[in-house]
């Protein structure tokens, strides 16, 4: 250890985001005073968005196991078979969704193209190629003198980045509300294929192995990123745009690729990507993975600054980095690998078995730390949470009461069509490559997103789904409902829904409202998995999402963004929600809604959030998700869309203007056409057709109008909101 080393301060303590219990323990493990490398590599291992410290004794409740499942939380991302490929070998999807939020709002570009450039990193990884990305976002009011920058700075950063790596964007889903005024949210979702006897993994073993650094040099950017991503904002977060890492999708395709054909051999015994805290995180994880140690040369980091220091070196989170333990003797072999990629590429340590984490520079020990209590035994929390009668005090949601009729409801279609919540997202798509690799087969404009399994006749499904209002209102039935949309929206297209990944967005976890929220939306999402079959394999928690430059402690809506994936075994029956001939029957499965507690009409016409959210059964989702798809493989139908935000004639109308034809509809009450009672579908027959048992038929597709509206006035007021805002 260095002779004099700087002391630490209470101050220094502080301001590295450990508190006094938590400094307290890192004298107990060391057995004296850490140094400034220490102390930083403690801070960022132990931040909220490393150790998970709020939330792990709580994640352990979800189900993550099915006979599909290959692996789940706790690598890069979740693996899950998808059966056979082109020639025969058993194929992986590796996905998982992940936040850069806080990143996003100080520097929205890097901060949206960063996001993508990690989860993509994830992924590819663990032996992937990436297939298909996409994006859950969250936005505040339109009417925030910040928001237009930042949804022009996301948007664009997120196609920059999908763009140019060559790694279509397929969909996701957009959403405003005032709660992200001062913090909005930017979960970005990556899919890779990759065959089962080619998976990658973490666990750094073999002692004596080589450790090798490759990708792009370390620079500053970035330095604390996990620390800021654990912390509220205050009105001095412009101030923290230094700890935004910049990124560079050329490198990061040459990377992929590079990454790619190293692993067609069998040199490599472990790999992770540098994500949050970098070099820091990704060594950790893979000593304690394999249960070794390990000693790494300072000195021999490349590096893109002069002077950069040991501290700089380890909690730098500069982009398009990775990590890998290769067989020895191999070293040669992959550094021409990564030189023909134009990748820096070095030897920078050794696995040992001392379970420790030793640093060395310029011949000085500068960092001797057991990596017990950085990992394993790093703190948990049980956080303290009020209960459910307490919480629904708190929320003080208005009871529903009497609700009068509408007075109109094609004047309150209109509306709603061409509200922030409902309106079209043109402007947002048109700026993503959702085509580059020719296997894209739909947008996820629909239902879901649908990705050609290369060379199969298969396909993936791929959906991103919450209701944040829902889960404000009742947590628990917020969480169910995230869930089961996304297991809908798999079968609306015909998939079998197989596993999820999720990225769990809320506020300070210290105050115990917050944690109820937590805590109950993951029970409901547990409850949930286990009666869909629908397991989670992967995920990332993001906490601490408040902005006290918003007017004292303005949370976020609790957000549990969920990524759903499933498969399709004939690509050719994919079912759309476009109405494709006039005369064809429309049916309702699953009854005519009732309820119009949090429902987007009520909210947005009525001007009221007010009742419950709609009660999900799950045995109702799992009924209604086994015939719908029974019946698309079965080639009865000729449209099929959940009916979810703004109800049934919301649904209505998104089929009408995706086929470009309208619907002469049964008269609806209000309840009936804007209520968001879960668990149904809207699908058409053709003419002719048999009726569907247990399905109420209540129009027929023809014309241009709906609900009398015509379409051109429906799709000029559903075209107009972006459009009208961006050129303002």
């Amino acid at each position: 250890m260095p002779q004099t080393p700087d002391p630490i301060t209470a101050q220094t303590v502080a301001a590295h985001g450990l508190s006094p219990e938590e400094y307290d323990r890192v004298l107990h493990a060391l057995g004296r005073e850490p140094n400034l490398v220490e102390l930083g590599i403690f801070s960022v291992m132990w931040s909220e968005h490393c150790s998970y410290k709020s939330s792990r004794f709580h994640l352990k409740r979800l189900p993550t196991e099915a006979e599909w499942v290959i692996c789940g939380p706790g690598e890069n991302a979740g693996v899950i078979d998808i059966g056979e490929g082109p020639d025969g070998s058993r194929l992986a999807c590796i996905f998982k969704m992940e936040s850069h939020n806080h990143p996003s709002y100080i520097e929205p570009y890097q901060g949206a193209a960063t996001g993508v450039g990690g989860i993509l990193r994830d992924v590819f990884t663990m032996g992937a190629r990436p297939v298909a990305n996409m994006n859950a976002l969250r936005f505040g009011s339109p009417d925030h003198p910040r928001m237009k920058h930042l949804v022009k700075g996301v948007v664009a950063g997120i196609g920059g980045y999908g763009n140019c790596v060559g790694v279509p964007t397929v969909g996701g889903e957009t959403n405003f509300d005032p709660a992200y005024d001062g913090n909005i949210l930017v979960n970005a979702m990556t899919v890779g294929i990759a065959e089962q006897d080619r998976i990658f993994y973490s666990a750094a073993t073999g002692v004596g192995n080589p450790i090798v650094y490759v990708g792009s040099k370390t620079g500053r950017d970035g330095i604390h990123g996990a620390t800021m991503a654990s912390a509220d904002f205050d009105e001095n977060s412009d101030e923290k745009r230094p700890t935004v890492q910049v990124g560079d999708p050329f490198t990061e395709k040459l990377l992929i690729e590079a990454c790619l054909e190293l692993m067609a051999t069998d040199a490599i015994v472990a790999i992770q990507d540098m994500g949050a805290a970098g070099l820091t995180s990704s060594s950790v994880e893979m000593a304690t993975n394999g249960g070794t140690g390990i000693t790494l040369d300072m000195g021999a980091v490349p590096c893109r600054e002069e002077g950069m220091t040991p501290y700089e070196m380890m909690l730098s989170e500069s982009q398009e980095r990775m990590l890998m333990v290769l067989k020895p003797g191999r070293e040669a072999e992959a550094e021409a690998i990564f030189r023909k990629w134009e990748l820096d590429f070095a030897v920078i340590g050794t696995v040992t078995d001392t379970g420790r984490m030793v640093l060395t520079f310029k011949g000085e020990t500068v960092c001797n730390i057991p990596l017990g209590p950085l990992a394993d035994d790093a703190p948990q929390y049980e956080r303290p949470y009020i209960t459910r009668e307490e919480y629904r005090t708190w929320a003080q949601v208005e009871p529903l009461g009497q609700v009068e009729e509408s007075a109109d409801l094609g004047a309150d279609l209109l509306a709603m069509m061409g509200s922030p919540a409902l309106a079209s997202r043109r402007w947002i798509w048109e700026q993503y490559d959702s085509q580059v690799g020719a296997d894209t087969m739909q947008r996820s404009g629909g239902d879901a997103a649908v990705v050609r399994i290369h060379g199969t006749q298969r396909a993936l499904a791929i959906t991103t789904d919450c209701t944040p209002r829902y889960c404000f209102a009742d947590p628990y039935e917020g969480g169910k409902q995230a869930i089961a949309e996304a297991y809908r929206n798999l079968c609306a297209v015909g998939a079998r829904p197989l596993a999820v990944t999720n990225c769990l967005n809320f506020g300070n976890p210290q105050r115990p409202e917050i944690m109820a929220q937590f805590v109950n939306c993951l029970e409901g999402m547990g409850d949930a998995c286990r009666a869909l079959a629908f397991p989670i394999v992967s995920g990332n928690v993001s906490l601490y999402n408040e902005s006290k430059a918003t007017g004292g402690g303005s949370a976020i809506l609790p957000t549990p963004a969920i990524g759903g994936v499933g498969v399709l075994e004939d690509s050719s029956r994919m079912a759309t929600i476009a109405f494709k001939n006039a005369g064809d029957a429309i049916w309702l499965i699953g009854g005519h809604g009732t309820d119009l507690g949090q429902s987007l009409w009520l909210r947005d016409v009525q001007g009221r959030n007010a009742g419950a959210p709609p009660e999900v059964d799950l045995k109702k989702e799992f009924r209604n998700g086994e015939l719908i798809r029974a019946m698309i493989t079965g080639g009865m139908l000729n449209a099929v869309h959940d009916v979810s935000d703004g109800g049934l004639l919301v649904a209505l109308a998104e089929m009408a203007l995706a086929g470009n034809l309208g619907a002469d509809i049964d008269p609806l009450t209000t309840g009936e056409a804007f209520a968001e009672d879960q668990g149904r579908y809207v699908v058409t027959t053709p003419a002719g057709a048999a009726d569907l048992e247990g399905a109420l038929r209540i129009g027929t597709v023809g014309g241009d109008v709906i609900s009398g509206v015509d379409l051109p006035t429906l799709r000029s007021g559903h075209e107009r909101f972006f459009a009208d805002w961006m050129d303002d």
